[in-house]
């Protein structure tokens, strides 16, 4: 069945058509754009106070400024590694009020008045938090950059199982989690190891809890104390 004269239109004119329309739209919308927030070179500054590894610190930073920057950019603590940035890979794990986060995804001002332990934080090369040195005898490690945040995440790996936190793995939610190479390996799946450590991770976390004696103290806000085992 033919198309009468006035109706008829070629796939070329279409196509054509087509495109003018989007180009027109696309350049209304660019025009329609507020530009109070694409100002260029605008920064909006901001205080905050918070304690890291137990000594309080105030900065004037970017309110863009991540944790992780304001870490090692503001106050030189760079065990915290940048990684992928995007809160993939696990490598600026930091502690915060006792709880492990990735500091690339969360903004220094979100902060205030926070108990932040990095790395840095837990010992000394003379005084080896546990869980560091369980790292070194069970050769947890390869290339170290991602050592850090093992670290930090194993020890908030372990206070969450013993605070009672069920994970994906954890068969009985009425029942309180055990530490099983299995629960580990989920708690800590987060962290990536591009070197393929993942068993001596997973042995060096567990070889700490068999230690004689090896028990967490609760209480108090420093994680210092919170996370402190005690052998």
């Amino acid at each position: 069945m033919s198309c009468p004269d006035h109706l008829s239109l070629s796939r070329r004119a279409l196509v054509a058509g087509a495109a003018a329309t989007a180009a027109a739209t696309n350049s209304g919308t660019a025009e329609a754009q507020p530009t109070a927030t694409t100002i260029p070179g605008q920064t909006t500054m901001a205080n905050v106070s918070f304690r890291v590894n137990g000594e309080p610190r105030s900065l004037a930073l970017d309110t863009r400024t991540t944790l992780l920057d304001a870490l090692r950019e503001h106050l030189q603590l760079t065990g915290s590694k940048k990684g992928c940035d995007h809160g993939q890979c696990g490598a600026c794990t930091v502690m915060v009020d006792g709880r492990r986060i990735y500091s690339c995804l969360t903004l220094a001002v979100m902060h205030e008045g926070d108990e932040v332990t990095t790395i840095e934080g837990l010992g000394q090369p003379g005084n080896l938090h546990p869980m560091q040195a369980a790292f070194v005898k069970h050769d947890g490690y390869q290339c170290g950059y991602c050592t850090p945040g093992q670290i930090c995440a194993s020890i908030a790996t372990l206070q969450e199982i013993k605070a009672g936190v069920p994970s994906h793995v954890t068969a009985d939610l009425t029942a309180a989690p055990q530490i099983t190479a299995e629960e580990i390996r989920e708690r800590m799946s987060g962290n990536i190891c591009r070197c393929g450590a993942y068993s001596n991770i997973a042995e060096a976390a567990a070889a700490v809890t068999r230690q004689p004696g090896a028990k967490f103290i609760a209480g108090g806000t420093n994680l210092l104390d919170l996370m402190k085992l005690q052998i």
